[in-house]
This record gives structure tokens, C-alpha cells and sequence, in this order.
């Protein structure tokens, strides 16, 4: 698939901490790539704030996570704001951002240097939490924002609105809102429905609801939605899997479209997310 897609020169390659292996892979794909023309490659902990800086100012022109899907969740909100493409390298146990695995990205690697690769568009979400009129925190979201329960097993009561007007209040363990790309984490785990990752639209999935709604909701990416706390018990918010904040009685999110997008290097057809989707199904993981 000859796209002529961008010229890459300047490679961030971002390691999760965790996996033993991913220095050994970093440093081969490092020389891999400065022996093929690249400009500059740096090899880096996902965390470091030196390179997350870097990432911000727009110093590359890709990001290469090295882990599974939560280290490549991290380099895509490093990498929207700064308009940087993600190429992910599966390290962990499931791979739906990932493109490639460790024994097969030398096969993949030289295309980006001739052009042979698309870019696939992900939407984003913005999600805003307030209390009262005051806005606490807000936050792009790749995957999905979850209101949940906290630390005890008591389901919690929430208000969901939509555009304005009244949807539903759920007694639950939790509430998720998801885009596309988020309806094969959290979302499915719960039974939500899976969308092809290059759809548009916003996905309501409650989390054992109790004499509630207990059906997915899928609208349109021009809504708005809003999710309020109505209960004593403590509640959590937690964005893309990332540490929990704590909410309280009448605290509520606001979630909508994000004009922000994520873009993945793709070497693989289209098809390559429902085998992902069956493989997974049936093991683990089959990338790599």
C-alpha cells in the first residue's frame, strides 16, 4: 500500500518501566533505525519527564511504545496535542493499538521509510470534572472515562444526561463512557458492544446495573454527556485506566468530543482489527 505518507526522521521510542525486555527491544530497533536514515531515535522510559517535554514542544515526528495497550494509551495523549502519529510494538498481553510485535517489526519497520504505511484516525474524548460551577480537572481520553464505585462493594446511585435532557439514573457498580477505540477495553469486559475503531460516536455501557437500564447506549460523537454523582457511598473517576479521583455527592463529569485526534501508523489492511479482535478471543494475544 504505497500512501506516500509523511517522511519520519526524529523517533521517540517509549519503554514501559515494567517489561524486562523492552531496553533489549529498544536498543535493536534504536540502531535498526539509525542505520536506515533516521535522523535521531531516542530510547526512554514513558514516564520521563525530560522526553515528555520534548514530546510537547513537537521535537518528533513519531512515537514507537514499546509495551502493551495501556503504554500505548500514554503516547497517545502524549502525542495528540502535539500532533505526533503513534506505531506501537506489542510487548504486553493485548495489542488492539498495537501494530507489531517483537519478532516481526523488522519486517514492518523499512516501510516507513518508503511510504508504504497509512495513518488511521482515532477520535478523542474531553471529559471535565466539576463541582458545583468550579471545573476540578479535565483530560483527553483515548479509551473511556469510568464513574464507578470506590473502595466499598456498595453499588452507587448516577444521573446521565444527554445534550441537556434526562437519560437515566443508574444504580451501579459504575457507568462507562467510551469512543470507539474504548469499546474493546473496559466497555467489552462488561459486555458493551465492539465498534470499528474508526467510527465517530460516543458509548454509554453501565457497569452491573441493579434494577437499572442495562443496555449500551450508542449516540452520535455531537453529543454531550453528563454523569452526576447521587449518592453518600464514595464514587471514583478514573480516565483511560489511570489512578482513581475521588467524587462526591453531586460532583459530576461532562464528557464531548474532543477536537483533538489520535493518529496510528497502520502497515496492516483494514481487516487487521477484527483478526486482532478474534485471535484475542481465542488466546491471549496473536500479534507478533
Amino acid at each position: 500500500m504505497a500512501t506516500a505518507g509523511p517522511q519520519f526522521k526524529r523517533f521517540s521510542i517509549l519503554m514501559h518501566p515494567s517489561i524486562a525486555r523492552a531496553c533489549e527491544q529498544a536498543e535493536a530497533l534504536k540502531s535498526f533505525l539509525l542505520a536506515r536514515g533516521a535522523a535521531e531515535v531516542t530510547c526512554s522510559d514513558i514516564h520521563d519527564e525530560a522526553v515528555r517535554e520534548r514530546i510537547t514542544r513537537g521535537d518528533f515526528d513519531l512515537l514507537i511504545p514499546m509495551g502493551g495497550d495501556g503504554t500505548a494509551l500514554r503516547a497517545a495523549r502524549l502525542g495528540a496535542p502535539a500532533g505526533i502519529p503513534i506505531l506501537g510494538i506489542n510487548l504486553g498481553r493485548s495489542g488492539f493499538l498495537m501494530e507489531m510485535g517483537p519478532r516481526n517489526w523488522q519486517e514492518f519497520i523499512p516501510r516507513l521509510f518508503t511510504g508504504e504505511y497509512r495513518l488511521e484516525s482515532r477520535m478523542l474524548l474531553e471529559a471535565e470534572h466539576f463541582r458545583g460551577s468550579e471545573k476540578l480537572g479535565s483530560w483527553d481520553v483515548v479509551n473511556e472515562v469510568v464513574v464507578c464505585r470506590g473502595q466499598y462493594v456498595r453499588p452507587i446511585n448516577l444521573a446521565a444526561s444527554v445534550d441537556g435532557f434526562p437519560l437515566a439514573n443508574y444504580l451501579a457498580d459504575g457507568l462507562i463512557v467510551a469512543t470507539p477505540t474504548g469499546s474493546t477495553a473496559y466497555s467489552l469486559a462488561v459486555g458493551g458492544p465492539i465498534l470499528p475503531p474508526d467510527l465517530r460516536n460516543i458509548l454509554i455501557v453501565p457497569v452491573a446495573p441493579h434494577l437499572s437500564l442495562d443496555r449500551a447506549i450508542v449516540l452520535s460523537d455531537s453529543a454531550q454527556v453528563e454523569v452526576r454523582v447521587q449518592s453518600r457511598h464514595e464514587a471514583v473517576l478514573s480516565v483511560d485506566g489511570q489512578a482513581g479521583i475521588l467524587m462526591e455527592n453531586d460532583d459530576y463529569i461532562r464528557v464531548k468530543i474532543n477536537p483533538l485526534s489520535v493518529e496510528f501508523v497502520r502497515f496492516q489492511d483494514r481487516g487487521a482489527f477484527f483478526r486482532t479482535l478474534t485471535c484475542s478471543m481465542e488466546r491471549n494475544s496473536c500479534i507478533g
